[in-house]
């Protein structure tokens, strides 16, 4: 594989640049230069390499070595292989190969998208948690979903950390059990993101139907679900991938099956339970809200709530459940450009989930808007009564005044602190 082929390079380089220490050198070092390892040579000395595997045609390239350096690829890959980096042939997604130029670019854009999400996010779990009011178990369950998140673009941060750390696509040589760690952690809170949109969709149906006391009851089953059953997914990942492909940091796919250790899980979170069981969760909803809307007790407010929580949660399901199977099922061997372009909308759209969390659960929840706006008028009351002279001076400026008078004055600000 290419990328198994670019860390031995770098290894070979490493331990050359170790033997060099302290000794006169001479002639060209190793290079890599993205498609192929050139040895060592000496000044005069040609070097000839094949063509990468992956490109599946027999044929071979040349460099010298001279005073300068390693001369110009001769002939050039795309006269000896049969190949350019542009044209429409099929190679293996996971083997693709495109620029440096582009991977940057497509890192600033993802790492953007989950700058945003941790922002908010972080912002929205903090509202859940200073206003009381707002403290219930269906919050809880959105704090727990936002904390996955959290969690998830963290170690994302961490995971690019270890893994491009130089300016390199790929260099992880230095620090394999780091990255492996950080590639363990970033794929477990994948896995708790759609486990907790499961235990959302089941809340929102137990919402409906079950008492605030059984409620409360279920809320150790719904984190044995949302935190343990993924931990359990990604520890199996991690020994098929320690006793079958314990190569680099874990990140090459030669061993497809394992993969779908991850992916089934989140396919079955999401097909075979969060999809189609949220859609019934919502069928449900709508049916039992049409019933009590008969009901004398039922408040209209307690059913706009629910049907707004019933339509948030429907629509984070049918937007990353869409998105992963369809990226689940991407196809093994597709053209460079439709890579290039898969490969964007995917991350671009992982990278923003966050983000459509905390803006469906918080920032547009009719709850939360009337609970900080309610603090926010509180604080401008108290703001304007502590800066009020008549209330400071009431005592001087009315000295006829009998005292209670004054108290009725300061009485409101004691009532809105």
């Amino acid at each position: 594989m290419l990328l198994r082929e670019e860390e031995n390079c770098y290894n070979i380089i490493y331990q050359e640049n170790l033997t060099e220490t302290g000794s006169t050198h001479t002639g060209c070092s190793a290079l890599w230069d993205d498609l192929n390892c050139w040895p060592h040579a000496e000044v005069g000395e040609t070097v000839s390499r094949p063509c990468p595997n992956f490109l599946r045609v027999k044929g071979a390239v040349m460099k010298n070595c001279t005073e300068n350096g390693w001369s110009e690829i001769f002939p050039p890959y795309e006269l000896a292989c049969g190949h350019g980096l542009n044209d429409s042939s099929q190679i293996p997604t996971d083997l693709v190969l495109v620029s440096h130029e582009y991977f940057f670019y497509v890192k600033i854009m993802y790492s953007a998208g989950y700058a945003v999400s941790l922002v908010s996010l972080s912002i929205a779990l903090t509202v859940l948690c200073v206003f009381r009011k707002l403290h219930c178990t269906r919050n809880f369950i959105h704090m727990q979903l936002f904390l996955s998140f959290i969690l998830r673009a963290i170690f994302i941060f961490i995971r690019d950390a270890a893994l491009h750390y130089s300016q390199e696509y790929y260099h992880c040589n230095s620090h394999p059990p780091g990255c492996k760690v950080a590639l363990f952690l970033s794929n477990y809170c994948i896995l708790a993101n759609y486990s907790w949109l499961l235990v959302e969709g089941h809340y929102l149906h137990s919402l409906i139907n079950l008492s605030l006391r059984s409620q409360k009851k279920r809320l150790h089953w719904y984190i044995l679900l949302g935190w343990g059953i993924p931990m359990l997914i990604i520890i199996s990942w991690s020994l098929a991938k320690y006793l079958h492909q314990d190569e680099g940091c874990w990140e090459t796919r030669d061993h497809g099956w394992i993969w779908w250790i991850l992916r089934v899980p989140v396919i079955i979170f999401i097909t075979g339970t969060v999809f189609q069981i949220n859609m019934l969760f919502f069928l449900s909803i709508i049916r039992t809200l049409v019933a009590k809307l008969k009901a004398p007790d039922m408040h209209g407010n307690e059913i706009n709530h629910h049907r707004k929580l019933a339509k948030s949660t429907f629509l984070l399901v049918s937007l990353f459940g869409l998105q992963y199977v369809l990226f689940a099922f991407f196809p093994d061997r597709v053209s460079v450009l439709t890579f290039k372009i898969w490969n964007v909308i995917e991350l671009a759209l992982a990278s923003t989930q966050g983000f459509i969390v905390a803006l469906l659960y918080c920032f547009l929840n009719g709850e939360v808007q009337y609970e900080v706006q309610r603090r926010w008028r509180r604080w401008r009351m108290k703001q304007r009564f502590h800066g009020d002279p008549r209330v400071h001076h009431g005592s001087l400026s009315n000295s006829g005044l009998p005292l209670t008078q004054v108290s009725l004055l300061t009485r409101p600000s004691t009532q809105i602190t």
